[in-house]
């Protein structure tokens, strides 16, 4: 289980308004550490950097260097202007340095592009991220949310010219937004790529933060993500079955979403905003679902059109 840390920076920072200052998420990596979690996922546009200077001293505080698995990102943007922007050889380059230097280590374990920017050559940006890893300065890289045969075709050029590969993908899934299955998924079985998907419970719609009938949670009210993808009437009989399934096991719907990831992926990476959030996620991992309510719980899907590649 991979530690989100997305949720944890500056308010005022960035656009995630909703997010938890350093003091607020302390106890969360506390407890974090404490149960074993290991793995934590930031990225220098959340906060605006300060996700990772918060990472960077709670790993000191907590834990070590040598025994925790940083993952950071490049890609979206950081200020105004050109060139702080994208996944050209300037941004990249410059985006680790400041990263390291955010993070305080010399090396990532796991450097991602956050997203393709539709402007850069996808050699140079292939050929800037291994001058990365030869340098020490990321040990694997790893490649969020773009079309499979992108990612297919990157891939190819890494393999055929002896560059680091991309070893993991970070793509959007959950039990409401499944596309991934028909290409992205199938391929990253077949190549041996991990599969670490963002948002395992759908910007927080399967564990109730947008209620049909009720007052919306903080996050539901202030991520204008989640509003624009999620609300429609199967996403609310898709949710009534999780409920259902919960219900009979005696556990949280949110256990339920995270329990059903489990079981479709590597490591599903989750987010904490309050108290109970990571307990919770912790005692998913001792769920086992049935095949018939794996059944119950996707045989309402029905196609949509693709998100999160912006």
């Amino acid at each position: 289980m991979c530690l989100g840390c997305m949720s944890f920076g500056d308010p005022s920072r960035g656009n995630h308004s909703w997010v938890l200052n350093e003091a607020e998420a302390k106890p969360f990596y506390r407890d974090a550490f404490e149960a074993g979690i290991n793995f934590y996922d930031t990225a220098d546009f959340y906060s605006i950097g300060t996700s990772e200077e918060v990472l960077g001293r709670v790993v000191r505080e907590f834990s070590n260097r040598e025994e925790t698995v940083i993952a950071t990102k490049v890609g979206l943007n950081m200020e105004k202007g050109p060139n702080s922007v994208g996944v050209s050889r300037k941004h990249i380059l410059e985006g680790i340095d400041a990263s390291l230097k955010r993070l305080g280590t010399d090396y990532v374990d796991l450097f991602y592009i956050h997203r393709l920017d539709g402007v850069t050559p996808m050699e140079e940006t292939l050929e800037a991220l291994d001058h990365v890893v030869r340098q020490g300065k990321a040990l694997y890289l790893g490649c969020s949310s773009t079309w499979a045969w992108q990612f297919v075709k990157m891939r190819e050029f890494q393999k055929a010219n002896g560059l680091a590969r991309f070893s993991v993908m970070q793509n959007f899934y959950n039990l409401l937004y499944r596309e991934e299955e028909r290409e992205m998924i199938p391929y990253c079985r077949e190549e041996g790529v991990a599969l670490v998907p963002w948002s395992p419970m759908a910007r927080g719609f399967l564990a109730g933060n947008t209620p049909k009938d009720g007052k919306k949670t903080s996050r539901g009210e202030k991520d204008q993500l989640s509003a624009g993808f999620f609300g429609t009437a199967l996403d609310y009989k898709i949710l009534a079955r999780v409920e259902k399934v919960a219900a009979k096991l005696g556990v949280k719907p949110a256990q339920v979403a995270l329990a059903w990831a489990r079981g479709k992926v590597d490591c599903p990476i989750i987010g904490t905003t309050k108290a109970h959030h990571l307990p919770d996620a912790l005692e998913s991992l001792e769920i086992e679902l049935t095949p018939a309510m794996v059944k119950s719980l996707e045989e309402l899907y029905q196609p949509r059109p693709v998100m999160g590649h912006v």
